[in-house]
């Protein structure tokens, strides 16, 4: 059943942050703050471990061996400019503020801020993996939902970690993967397998940037419009496609 390993994707990220709520509205202040600190830092590590797909073979042998870092600065500088023109950080902000007002009672302006960065920080998290774009596609093509069911458990981990310090607006972000990962398990089903190698490769190192992005936001380092930087995972395999082109 094409879309099961996204079901279950979703359902893990609610659990995970029904028991993070449990256990967060048990643990004082400065406990969540360490426990946001840690997810950051494993965030960061994550993120260097997707990057070094920039020295993949496939991906140095299809652009050059000295492009494939420019084709990711390429790819974020021109989705950023996209993403940024769009607004797309300030309009899942504003759809994670509505969500607050529907799902949640209260409306002060702690709560609502806490709900809108465990929307946003989950949301991104959770969408942003490599594991996202590649189990969602492996289930659209057929070939089983094993990606997935280790991305739920993952997630399932990190949505507990996450909800421990930001609360219910961690289990909203599971509407965002299933619509995410549901449009690029159709979107396998119908093209089959056109994405070769290199530009797997490619998405996955610029992701890398993504989520040490996220991480530096965690840690309160610096406030990244990170959402505003999404259109960059499309437009790196498309310059993959042009560079290739051209080197060949």
């Amino acid at each position: 059943m094409h879309g099961l390993g996204t079901i279950i994707n979703m359902v893990a990220i609610i659990l995970g942050a029904m028991i993070g709520v449990l256990v967060g509205n048990r643990l004082p202040g400065r406990t969540r703050d360490t426990v946001t600190d840690a997810l950051g830092l494993v965030v960061l590590v994550i993120g260097a471990l997707n990057v070094a797909s920039i020295s993949d073979p496939s991906f140095r042998s299809a652009v050059g061996k000295s492009w494939p870092l420019l084709v990711v600065l390429g790819a974020l500088v021109i989705g950023g400019i996209a993403g940024s023109l769009v607004r797309i950080e300030a309009r899942i902000e504003t759809f994670g503020g509505w969500l607050q007002v529907k799902l949640t009672r209260g409306s002060t302006s702690d709560s609502r801020e806490r709900f809108i960065e465990g929307f946003v920080a989950a949301s991104l998290l959770f969408c942003i993996g490599p594991l996202a774009i590649l189990g969602a596609l492996s289930d659209g093509l057929g070939h089983g939902i094993d990606q997935l069911v280790l991305k739920s458990a993952l997630d399932m981990f990190a949505a507990t970690a996450f909800a421990a310090s930001l609360g219910w607006g961690v289990a909203a972000a599971a509407l965002p993967v299933g619509i995410f990962q549901g449009a690029i398990t159709v979107l396998g089903v119908l093209a089959g397998s056109f994405l070769p190698a290199s530009m797997i490769a490619a998405i996955t190192a610029t992701g890398g940037i993504l989520l040490l992005a996220i991480g530096i936001r965690l840690l309160q380092i610096k406030p990244i419009a990170v959402a505003d930087l999404l259109p960059s995972l499309v437009v790196a395999p498309v310059i993959v496609g042009i560079v290739s082109a051209l080197h060949g």
